[in-house]
C-alpha cells in the first residue's frame, strides 16, 4: 500500500496511471449524469409547497456541495506540500482552484434562481449566501496569486498559505444556518436522525451528488496531467514519453 502511494507521487508514474483512470471516470460520469437527470426531472414527483421549481436542487445542491469538498481537499494537498514539499500535491491543489470556483460560481447563480420564487428576491445578505460568496473569492484569490507569481515553488508555497487561512469559512458556509437565523433551509441529508425529504427525492440527489464527485476527479486529473507536462517539459521521463524535439520549447 505504502509502495502504491509513494509511486503515485512520482510525476511519471502519476502521469500513467491518471491516464488509465481517467476513461472510467469519465464513463461513470456520463452514466450517472443521465441517471440522476432522469430520476431528478422525470421520475421525482414535484414537491407539495414548491411544485416543480424545486428541482434546481438537483444541480444546487451537489455544486454547492462540492464547493466546499474541492476546497477542503486542496487545504489537504496544500498542507501535504508545503510539509513534505511534494510536488504533486501542489500540481492537484493549482489543478482544482478552476473546477473548485466553478462549481461555487454554479451554487451562488442556482441559488439565485432557486431564491427568486422562494424569497421573492435574486440575492439577500443571508449568512450561508454571504459566506459562499466569500468562498468564491477566496477561489479567485488563490488563482490571481499562484498566477501573478513566476516561480512555481514560490506561488506554490503562497497559494498553500492563503488556502490553509482561508479553510477556517467552510465551517462557517455548513454550520451558519444553525448558528444565525436566516432565510436559508436547514439541513435535510446529513441530520443525525434520518433525512427529512423523501426517498424519491434524495435518491436523485445522492446520484447527482455523485456525478459532481465523479466529473471532479475526471476533469482534475485531466489537468494535473497537463500541469505536470508543462512543469517537468525538460524532465528525462516526459522527453521519453513524447520524444525530446516535441517538449523543447526554444
Amino acid at each position: 500500500m505504502w509502495l502504491f502511494f509513494h509511486r503515485l507521487a512520482s510525476p511519471k508514474h502519476f502521469y500513467r496511471i491518471a491516464g488509465a483512470f481517467i476513461p472510467w471516470l469519465g464513463g461513470l460520469t456520463v452514466l450517472l449524469f443521465l441517471a440522476g437527470l432522469y430520476l431528478g426531472l422525470v421520475a421525482a414527483p414535484p414537491d407539495y409547497q414548491q411544485g416543480e421549481s424545486y428541482r434546481i436542487m438537483f444541480i444546487h445542491v451537489p455544486s454547492a456541495w462540492m464547493s466546499m469538498f474541492v476546497y477542503v481537499f486542496m487545504a489537504v494537498l496544500s498542507g501535504i506540500h508545503l510539509i513534505w514539499n511534494i510536488k504533486l500535491a501542489d500540481v492537484m491543489a493549482s489543478s482544482s482552484a478552476v473546477l473548485g470556483a466553478s462549481f461555487t460560481f454554479l451554487a451562488l447563480v442556482t441559488g439565485s434562481l432557486w431564491g427568486k420564487p422562494m424569497w421573492g428576491a435574486w440575492w439577500v445578505w443571508d449568512a450561508r449566501l454571504t459566506s459562499e460568496l466569500i468562498l468564491l473569492f477566496l477561489y479567485l484569490g488563490y488563482i490571481a496569486l499562484v498566477s501573478a507569481i513566476e516561480d512555481k515553488r514560490a506561488a506554490g508555497r503562497a497559494g498553500g498559505v492563503l488556502i490553509l487561512v482561508g479553510v477556517v469559512n467552510i465551517p462557517i458556509i455548513h454550520y451558519s444556518v444553525e448558528w444565525w437565523n436566516t432565510l436559508h433551509q436547514g439541513p435535510t441529508v446529513t441530520k443525525l436522525d434520518k433525512p427529512s425529504i423523501h426517498f424519491s427525492m434524495l435518491l436523485p440527489l445522492l446520484v447527482m451528488a455523485l456525478a459532481f464527485q465523479f466529473y471532479y476527479f475526471t476533469l482534475v486529473l485531466m489537468r494535473a496531467r497537463s500541469e505536470l507536462l508543462e512543469r517537468e517539459r525538460r524532465s528525462a521521463w516526459v522527453q521519453e514519453l513524447f520524444g525530446e524535439a516535441s517538449v523543447r520549447s526554444d
